[in-house]
């Protein structure tokens, strides 16, 4: 029998590429012979992180439709049709056995093409509220894998399957990573550890507010591990020079090490950032991006605050409020106990392993028609 083929696509930030290739890995574990290519969109970060983890990618030239009025919003329609023509070749050339979408601009024209083939297709929705692009698809595609419970809202109840979101296989292991982490990024074991995420691109109000804080944080003896993403990073690296208990990095590439040594977290809300921390069991502060569809990072992160599981600072508000929320909890080792033992009741540990198994489930059934 022939080996079988899988197309992965997904990307613009690392919420849809770190899930899909944590899909993949899950694939290769179960199908040792399987192939692969991702399917991306060019210039973006998929183009870098997909073949540092070891797989091939092909970009397509397509991107979103600005939401202020812009001239390279006119070539959106001119690039879709391209993107299509080229995800048709790229469908032609490779033959999968599956295409798997995990959101951003270049899943759309690969799923679609291939949904229309025929060929079998699954896409899985990180969020509370799903993207355009996958709220479109949901129609064509054979399943779709959720993460928050009440989708049928937005999707074909039929299709839902609830699988959590898939992590870095290095996040699901953190056995013993504590001092290696304390090594890593040069700091003391015997001071609190604050994680600032802004999410894979950074986040400005987020950064800003922790800059203007820095001299708090070091009086109160807390030390800093802080991804500032790369517009922000040269102010933030001078802002830190100063102390030796803090650290800047525009992206930390062992984000298993990072999490091993926080004691307490300030992150976006996206839905990658939030399964990560439940898997982690990390005390967390969100700050919601405002520049993202309907709202979701907020009722990403409503989620975990129904359940007490974490505390939510608005964006507009984080000037004023957040560092006084990171102090509290700083100071309070009862109150991050309990918004531990919340997140460890949310997490989906196996979440890659269970979209796994549904796409070679549903490829076997196929094939066995076929026969």
């Amino acid at each position: 029998m022939q080996p079988l083929k899988f197309i992965v696509s997904g990307g613009g930030t690392g919420g849809h590429i770190f899930p899909a290739i944590a899909i993949a890995n899950a694939l290769k574990t179960k199908a040792p012979d399987a192939e692969f290519l991702f399917v991306g969109a060019e210039g973006r970060m998929e183009m870098e992180k997909v073949p540092a983890a070891g797989y091939k990618i092909e970009g397509l030239n397509i991107s979103g439709i600005q939401r202020k009025l812009t001239f390279s919003n006119f070539a959106v329609p001119f690039k879709l049709i391209g993107s299509l023509l080229k995800a048709k070749r790229i469908l032609k050339q490779f033959k999968p056995d599956a295409v798997i979408g995990t959101g951003g601009y270049a899943s759309g024209p690969m799923l679609r093409v291939a949904s229309k083939a025929g060929v079998v297709t699954l896409i899985q929705e990180q969020n509370s509220y799903p993207g355009i692009t996958n709220k479109i698809l949901a129609k064509r595609v054979d399943r779709i894998c959720v993460a928050y419970n009440n989708m049928d809202r937005f999707f074909p109840k039929e299709k839902i399957i609830f699988t959590g979101n898939p992590v870095r296989q290095d996040i699901q292991n953190m056995e013993g990573k504590k001092p290696r982490g304390l090594e890593h990024f040069g700091i003391a074991a015997d001071k609190p550890v604050l994680l600032v995420i802004g999410g894979s691109l950074g986040a400005r109000t987020i950064n800003e507010s922790i800059a203007a804080g820095l001299e708090q944080l070091s009086k109160t003896g807390i030390q800093l591990v802080w991804q500032t993403g790369k517009s922000f990073f040269p102010q933030a690296q001078e802002a830190v020079k100063k102390y030796e208990s803090m650290k800047a990095f525009d992206f930390i590439q062992r984000m298993d090490l990072a999490y091993a040594v926080a004691d307490f977290v300030v992150s976006r809300a996206g839905a990658s950032s939030i399964s990560e921390l439940c898997i982690v069991h990390k005390p967390s502060i969100f700050v919601p991006s405002p520049n993202v569809a309907e709202d979701h990072q907020t009722k990403n992160a409503m989620a975990l605050v129904t359940h007490k599981a974490a505390v939510l600072v608005k964006d507009s508000e984080a000037k004023e409020k957040l560092l006084s929320e990171v102090l509290v909890l700083a100071g309070d080792a009862d109150l991050r106990h309990k918004m531990e033992l919340g997140m460890a009741g949310l997490a989906v540990p196996n979440s890659a392993e269970i979209i796994a198994g549904e796409v070679l489930s549903m490829v076997n059934k196929k094939r066995e028609k076929k026969k």
